[in-house]
């Protein structure tokens, strides 16, 4: 099967509520396949020697999103990434865009209860300072990432190992992996 190729790029985002597993997701599938990974919120850090929380608490979570958008953009010249992204990335209409144009997108699709029990350290999420205000959050992103979807994968009550196999075997069948 011929592996779906978008303006020269080749990668698969894993776009999904905090908590979901897509940084544990893109990491297992990368070392099953030895393919590289990479985490668009881990490189937003590196390029600005500063942490999530620092930059939203700085300069403010618009900022973040240009920042966001600038790390995507600069994904374009590479090959085969498995792309981890941060909860909040599909609020901007053009990471939607980038990401829709380099590759594929895989939305881990959970409830709040996923979230909240995978979530271990609330104070290094930005966006998450209740759980209702989580639960508002996700409802509010859940079209976002429904339109953001070439594929969704269920995650509700399966481990982080299942969810890996299932996602591979759906990538395989479809030349992505």
């Amino acid at each position: 099967m011929q592996a779906i190729v978008k303006r020269g790029c080749d990668h698969v985002f894993f776009i999904g509520f905090l908590g979901a597993g897509k940084s544990t997701l893109a990491r297992n599938l990368g070392r099953m396949f030895n393919r590289r990974y990479v985490d668009t919120d881990r490189l937003v850090e590196r390029t600005q020697g500063r942490s999530v929380t620092e930059i939203f608490n700085t300069d403010g979570e618009a900022r973040f999103r240009e920042l966001e958008t600038q790390i995507l953009e600069s994904l374009a010249h590479e090959r085969s990434l498995l792309v981890s992204c941060g909860g909040g990335i599909i609020e901007t209409p053009r990471n939607i865009e980038l990401m829709r144009s380099m590759g594929y997108c895989v939305y881990l699709e959970g409830d709040i209860d996923d979230s909240l029990r995978q979530i271990r350290r609330r104070d290094t999420r930005p966006d998450f300072r209740s759980e209702a205000h989580a639960r508002r959050l996700l409802e509010h992103r859940r079209p976002l990432y429904e339109q953001a979807a070439d594929m969704t994968i269920d995650i509700r009550g399966r481990s982080f190992i299942e969810v890996s196999y299932d996602c591979a075997g759906i990538l395989l069948e479809r030349g992505l992996l």
